[in-house]
C-alpha cells in the first residue's frame, strides 16, 4: 500500500513539473522519440530501448516507462511488420521458431514489477550484453544457411520473451543479437525478423504490464505520432539503403547507448 502511495506521489510531482515546464519540453521529448524511432527502424528495431532512455532522461516515473515503451513498440513494429510483409521480406520459418516460445514468457515477464533501481540496472546490463553479442560473430552470410536447432532456438526465444516483458523493450533488441551472434541468420535477416517478433511480444507483455497495475504516461498520444513518423522513415532507409555491416554497427551503437544511459539513471 505504501509503495502505491509513493508511486502516485511520484506521478503527481512529475506531472506538476511537466505543467510548469510547458508543452515545449514534451514536444522536444516527442521529437527525440521520432528521431530514435527512425534510427532504430533502419536496423529493424521498434525503438523500445531509446524510448526508455529518453523517458529516463526526462525523469518520467519508472512505473510509466515500461507500459509507454511497450505501447509505442506495438505501433512502430506494427507498421514495420506490415511494410516488410508487403515486400515479402519476412523469413516466417525462422520467425515462428523464436516467436511461439516467447509469447507466454513475455506475458509472464510483464507481470513482474521490479524496484526502479533494479529495473534500470537489469535492463542496462542486458542491453550491453546484447551489444557484445552483436559484434561477437565474424562469419559471412554464407555461414548462416544451416538448419537452426529446435531446442536452443526455443530457449533463446523464451529468454527474449521474458526480457521483453520484464524490461519493456519489445524483445527484438535481444533476439536480433542472439540470431546474429549464434550464426543462425545474417544481420539483414535478423532485422526482418525483429519487427514481427517485437509486435507479438509487446502485445503480450503490455497485457501483463497493464494487469500488474502500471499505466502509460498521459503524453502517449503525442509520442505515438512521433513513433509512427520515425518508423515510416527508418523502415524506408533500412530496406533500401542499409548494408549488412551498417545494420550491425547501428544495432551495436544503439545497444551501447541505451544500456549506458539506463545504468547512469540507476547510479
Amino acid at each position: 500500500m505504501l509503495s502505491r502511495h509513493r508511486a502516485a506521489a511520484t506521478r503527481l510531482r512529475w506531472r506538476g513539473n511537466r505543467t510548469t515546464k510547458g508543452a515545449m519540453d514534451q514536444t522536444l521529448v516527442a521529437l527525440a522519440m521520432g528521431a530514435a524511432a527512425t534510427l532504430y527502424a533502419t536496423a529493424g528495431q521498434a525503438g523500445g530501448t531509446a524510448f526508455l532512455a529518453i523517458m529516463a532522461f526526462a525523469a518520467c516515473p519508472a512505473e510509466e516507462m515500461r507500459p509507454t515503451a511497450l505501447l509505442l513498440n506495438v505501433i512502430a513494429a506494427g507498421y514495420a511488420t506490415a511494410r516488410l510483409q508487403w515486400s515479402k521480406a519476412i523469413p516466417w520459418g525462422t520467425l515462428w521458431k523464436v516467436t511461439v516460445p516467447s509469447l507466454g514468457a513475455a506475458f509472464l515477464g510483464g507481470l513482474l514489477v521490479l524496484d526502479a533501481s533494479v529495473y534500470f540496472v537489469a535492463t542496462g546490463v542486458l542491453l550491453l550484453a546484447a551489444a557484445l553479442l552483436t559484434v561477437a560473430r565474424h562469419g559471412s552470410e554464407a555461414d548462416c544457411g544451416a538448419e537452426i536447432p529446435l531446442l536452443p532456438v526455443i530457449l533463446v526465444g523464451a529468454a527474449a520473451g521474458v526480457a521483453s516483458g520484464e524490461t519493456g523493450v519489445g524483445g527484438g533488441i535481444f533476439i536480433a543479437p542472439a540470431l546474429i551472434g549464434l550464426g543462425w541468420t545474417t544481420a539483414r535477416q535478423a532485422a526482418a525478423i525483429s519487427p514481427p517478433f517485437i509486435l507479438c511480444n509487446s502485445v503480450l507483455a503490455l497485457a501483463g504490464v497493464l494487469m500488474s497495475g502500471q499505466q502509460p504516461t498521459a503524453d502517449t498520444p503525442l509520442y505515438t505520432g512521433a513513433a509512427i513518423a520515425g518508423a515510416v522513415l527508418g523502415t524506408m532507409i533500412g530496406t533500401r539503403w542499409m548494408t549488412e555491416k551498417a545494420t550491425r554497427r547501428v544495432l551495436c551503437l544503439i545497444l551501447l547507448f541505451a544500456g549506458l544511459r539506463l545504468l547512469a539513471r540507476a547510479a
